[in-house]
């Protein structure tokens, strides 16, 4: 256990490492703790123990007092351009909307993109809707981040699960395979 129940990022009953607590995220976010090989270490990402009734993200930071702007959360994008899709996750903070249709579109060379129905965002991410992660996502996806998540010292996003949150700092994600910080990604 790290910390005392009150933290910057809001009240929990503890945090811990979370690659000392892989059954607390979800198999790929775990199997991308594993086996990381960023620059920024992997025991800098904590992960919270929370109410997966409580996972929205107004909800959540309300439960736990956890102010917007240390929220951030990745939604999956689907690209069409001719036959072909693509996806890609996009980090955004709480505060913000990711910009689809302008920045993510034109990014990605894509014709249309909108946000990936729930149960396609599921399927190919093996995470739990409400609960998506960067971490564990497939290795030929771009993880697209806004800058503002990128300069945040520490941000709190989904774990992979409903049930639970990690804590990591803003560069970390910077460092993940496939991604990308985009200015003005989201508005």
């Amino acid at each position: 256990m790290i910390n005392s129940p009150t933290t910057p990022f809001g009240r929990f009953e503890a945090a811990w490492r979370a690659v000392e607590r892989p059954e607390l995220v979800a198999d790929p976010t775990a199997a991308a703790l594993r086996t990381w090989a960023g620059a920024e270490p992997v025991e800098s990402v904590l992960v919270v123990d929370t109410d997966p009734e409580k996972a929205d993200t107004s909800v959540f930071c309300e439960s736990y007092d956890v102010p917007l702007e240390l929220s951030a959360n990745c939604v999956i994008v689907s690209a069409k351009r001719g036959e072909s899709v693509t996806f890609a996750a996009c980090v955004a903070l709480a505060t913000t909307r990711v910009d689809v249709n302008k920045t993510v579109r034109k990014h990605l060379g894509a014709r249309k993109a909108s946000f990936a129905p729930m149960e396609t965002a599921v399927a190919e991410t093996g995470m739990e809707y409400g609960g998506i992660s960067p971490l564990g996502l497939p290795a030929d996806w771009p993880v697209l981040i806004d800058e503002a998540v990128a300069a945040t010292p520490h941000v709190l996003i989904g774990s992979g699960r409903r049930r639970g949150k990690i804590i990591l700092p803003g560069r970390f994600l910077t460092q993940l395979p496939g991604a990308e910080v985009l200015p003005q990604l989201a508005t």
